[in-house]
């Protein structure tokens, strides 16, 4: 029988039934994992994915090309797998792309490739050793799956990496958003009177404030950077944990376990931490997964502007700002895919938030003996 799990299982139970909701779930996790595995599972393994061939610009998806390494760097060092990960690989090679070649003798004739209408002339060099093995060891083919942007960058790279950006984003600042709403508002809640006022005060001039002007403002005293993002995206979206927060505690302190906490004598820190915040977790959890998505579309924005990452660092508000002027071009894409994965990963905040709503719902549950 329902009645007989535990609340945890009751709540994941209502919130499996909500289709969309588990869909948003999904999603949210394959992102989270394609962010955490980074250039293990990019294309492009170099740091920031940044490997640039300039001939190669603009490329429509799926285009095939074929490399010639001409050169290997010297003093480039093999890091380990979770360097790997986290930071990506130095390539020890210098390629070019070439459209053919072939050997005369112990000289390699290739043509690189300069444009899709243009021939270039046939540069030589020489082989060393057997034909097969150097043919093995220089030439590889790389296909650039979703194309490639205005400086030859793989962009399938440049949107997964781009995840890690706004999902770390949306994660830190939410967790500044929900340290300070969650303070302020249990404080204003609880005490009421003076300490009330002072608070709501503060609440409504930040209320006041355009969200994206005041991450600007933020991003202006704290300079441009990738941690200032947090600190911004954070400071300008507590509002609305510490209003729910406080209308929440307003409403439960006067039960009677609360009252009957205080005729124990147990102090007031016990009390809103053992007490009052855990039986407001359901509203404050639908709250967080719906700032998170705000984080996300703040970051993008900040991100378009120029004061979120810096380049070369993937950010998908960067990527439609570096590509928005081929929308009326033949490239659309190069702005449309980084839309898309924004609009994705905000749906699916959105839809998680919605299911979180209908699971804590207890007026809507049906139940059951």
């Amino acid at each position: 029988m329902e009645r007989s799990d535990s609340p945890a299982k009751r709540i994941w139970i209502r919130f499996k039934r909500n289709k969309p909701a588990l869909g948003g779930l999904v999603f949210i996790a394959l992102m989270l994992l394609m962010g955490i595995l980074g250039y293990l599972v990019t294309p492009d393994q170099s740091p920031m994915a940044n490997t640039m061939h300039l001939q190669l610009s603009n490329k429509k998806p799926g285009r095939k090309f074929q490399f010639l390494v001409i050169s290997n760097k010297e003093h480039i060092a093999e890091v380990n797998f979770f360097t790997k990960m986290l930071y990506g690989q130095e390539l020890g090679i210098k390629s070019i792309p070439i459209t053919d070649y072939r050997i005369s003798g112990n000289r390699l004739l290739v043509k690189e490739y300069i444009g899709d209408d243009e021939k270039a002339a046939e540069s030589s060099y020489m082989i060393s050793g057997n034909h097969d093995k150097f043919l093995r060891d220089h030439l590889y083919q790389q296909t650039f799956w979703l194309g490639t942007d205005g400086y030859g960058r793989d962009l399938l790279s440049r949107l997964m990496l781009g995840v890690r950006v706004s999902l770390s984003v949306g994660l830190l600042a939410v967790i500044i958003s929900m340290s300070i709403g969650l303070s302020l508002g249990a404080l204003a809640g609880y005490f009421g009177g003076m300490t009330d006022s002072a608070i709501s005060w503060l609440m409504n001039v930040i209320w006041s404030l355009p969200s994206l002007l005041l991450v600007i403002a933020i991003s202006f005293a704290l300079g441009k950077g990738f941690w200032q993002i947090f600190i911004a995206v954070g400071l300008s979206t507590w509002v609305d944990v510490s209003r729910l927060v406080r209308g929440q505690v307003m409403a439960i302190k006067e039960a009677e376990f609360v009252e009957a906490a205080r005729a124990l004598g147990f102090p007031t820190h016990r009390i809103l931490l053992k007490h009052i915040l855990p039986n407001i977790a359901g509203p404050v959890l639908v709250i967080a997964s719906a700032n998170f998505a705000s984080a996300i579309l703040l970051e993008t924005g900040l991100s378009f502007l120029g004061f979120g990452a810096q380049p070369p660092m993937p950010s998908w508000g960067s990527m439609i700002q570096e590509n928005y002027g081929y929308i009326v071009m033949d490239a659309a894409y190069l702005a449309i895919l980084p839309g898309m994965a924004i609009m994705l990963t905000v749906y699916a905040f959105n839809l998680m938030a919605i299911g979180l709503r209908d699971a804590f719902d207890i007026k809507s549950q049906n139940i059951t003996v």
